[in-house]
């Protein structure tokens, strides 16, 4: 059977950069919540993404317990509190307290992404010397995940002040699992064409020239 492949004109290559530049890193949730049908369809999406040796090493945990939510957050907080001491004294301390670095407590969905160290499909393939290759293939899914919500309007918010191990043992997953990341996932509060840590002058966007080399 023969398969034509789609074509995606000049409209559609317009409307998927737009797609790209009003992807958020989003900390403000309104309280709608996420249909089940749509965090279904998402996930569905998300497995879309290429992994090595399709391996398919991704790992997708719904936090659905209250009192373990609360606990996240709580553990968050307390991170972020070590990790605000290490600023003190710092030019820019007083901005890194200002800024919201976490929507565990609002956002309607919270979800752990894991990585399966010895998953049984992909029979090992393209891991012998980069093994690392199995949590970057969970990354790439995060990514489809995060266009594919943007898509709808829904925000995701990835939370990295954390201990891995800590959160790994709080959700009691099997010990090959490592911990790629802890998401927020909500509609914003407030959608925007620019990333907050921009608006409040953290870090502006650099020039690209400035990342791209030759040799």
């Amino acid at each position: 059977m023969t398969h034509h492949a789609p074509l995606f004109d000049d409209d559609f290559a317009q409307r998927f950069e737009t797609l790209l530049r009003w992807r958020r890193d989003v900390r403000h949730f309104a309280p709608q919540p996420v249909a089940e049908q749509v965090m279904a369809d998402l996930l569905a999406q998300a497995v879309l993404a290429p992994s090595v040796g399709h391996a398919q090493p991704w790992r997708f945990v719904r936090l659905r317990t209250p009192g373990l939510r609360a606990a996240l957050a709580d553990h968050v907080d307390e991170q972020n509190a070590v990790a605000a001491g290490e600023h003190a004294g710092h030019a820019r301390y007083d901005d890194y307290v200002a800024l919201k670095l976490h929507g565990i407590r609002e956002a309607p969905e919270i979800m752990a992404v894991f990585c399966d160290e010895q998953p049984l499909a992909g029979h090992r393939l393209g891991i012998a010397t980069m093994p690392e290759m199995l949590r970057y293939s969970c990354v790439a899914a995060i990514q489809t995940l995060w266009l594919a919500a943007r898509l709808r309007g829904i925000g995701l918010g990835w939370v990295s002040i954390l201990d891995p191990r800590t959160v790994t043992a709080m959700l009691d997953v099997p010990p090959q699992w490592s911990l790629i990341a802890l998401l927020c996932i909500g509609y914003p509060a407030e959608p925007s064409d620019k990333p907050e840590l921009e608006q409040r002058g953290w870090q502006s966007r650099e020039p690209l020239a400035d990342r791209v080399f030759e040799r």
